[in-house]
């Protein structure tokens, strides 16, 4: 890897915007403090959140870590239709980074009808103007990025908006730790130096094979959803995932068959310390197993003394290597023309 490849290929400049998302981070902080949620109705007893593709991301994650913590329920809606049991006493936080999401937007107009408490965070558009015009809370993030790009701002507000309903404790010691832990690894995965950059060495192991994700269901598994889409999406390349135990009654039999397909498949498994210890012994039981079928296991442990730090220390390794890989592939990792063209084709009359 050369950075005349990476000047060649990185058209739009995607190496930038990686190395500061430490920045991004302290910035969504900021904002997330200014938040004042007096206008906000109290008086709910479930959340929602509305968004789809990099917008959802950040709902996902909140769901996720959020799950043993928050003293009300909360679920992510990738859909245009809000579930029957919206109410006026659910809280609807809709997420769309451009504001024009039409699913999100369709699910503004119900929430609407049913008289739901409403959240929205976007950087501008049709959803931007509804909040404005209907006086609710609105969560305004920089414009600029693309919203798989935008994760930092897709989160953290939102993290903050949950201490600040009680929902959850304080944060802030959990958030300055990413800040911090990101400055150190921008440093390492922005070398082209492989043995100084673990991002850049499984990207290349990656290479010419499909990734395949496995992870613990609790905490681990927006980051397991996280590399697949960042795969996905700059790298252009297919990957599948799934997770423990689950995976443990079904899929792990499916590793037998079409032996020649199989080593074609590279298997990341991600582990924690926080993991339950049956879901450690299961996952070293399992690449155990598929080890004679699989090109390749490797396992990657976030580092640091918060869970939330470790979380975003294996989502910046994966936003990284997903990177390398599109480069690799002699691709620019930042238009996604299948989305574009998909949109556009939903947008006709």
């Amino acid at each position: 890897m050369t950075s005349n490849e990476i000047k060649l290929y990185d058209k739009s400049n995607m190496f930038d915007v990686l190395i500061n998302f430490n920045k991004q981070i302290k910035d969504a902080f900021n904002i997330g403090q200014l938040i004042n949620v007096e206008q906000v109705n109290k008086d709910f007893n479930k959340i929602i959140i509305c968004g789809l593709g990099g917008s959802a991301i950040g709902g996902d994650l909140l769901r996720s870590f959020t799950f043993y913590e928050s003293r009300v329920p909360v679920f992510v809606n990738r859909n245009y239709h809000l579930p029957n049991f919206a109410d006026k006493n659910t809280l609807v936080i809709l997420s769309s980074y451009s504001g024009n999401t039409e699913e999100t937007l369709s699910c503004y107009e119900e929430a609407l009808k049913k008289g739901c408490i409403m959240i929205s965070l976007s950087s501008g558009g049709k959803l931007t103007l509804l909040a404005e015009n209907n006086k609710y809370l609105l969560i305004t993030v920089p414009k600029g990025y693309q919203p798989r790009c935008a994760l930092g701002y897709a989160f953290i507000p939102l993290l903050v908006l949950f201490s600040k309903l009680n929902l959850i404790s304080d944060k802030s010691a959990e958030i300055k730790a990413i800040i911090n832990r990101l400055d150190i690894r921008s440093k390492q995965y922005s070398s082209l130096e492989e043995s100084n950059n673990n991002a850049l060495k499984l990207a290349n192991h990656l290479e010419g094979k499909i990734p395949v994700i496995y992870s613990s269901i609790d905490f681990f598994d927006i980051v397991n959803l996280r590399w697949r889409g960042q795969v996905e999406e700059n790298s252009k390349t297919l990957s599948f995932g799934n997770y423990l135990p689950e995976m443990n009654h079904n899929e792990i039999v499916g590793w037998q068959e079409n032996p020649e397909l199989l080593k074609k498949i590279a298997v990341i498994a991600i582990k924690d310390k926080v993991d339950f210890i049956q879901i450690q012994k299961r996952i070293n039981i399992t690449l155990e197993l598929i080890k004679p079928f699989a090109s390749l296991i490797y396992e990657v442990e976030g580092e640091g003394s918060y869970l939330l730090e470790r979380i975003f220390d294996l989502i910046y390794l994966g936003d990284w290597m997903s990177y390398y890989l599109a480069i690799i592939h002699k691709t620019d990792p930042t238009p996604v023309e299948k989305i574009t063209y998909l949109k556009n084709k939903l947008a006709e009359n």
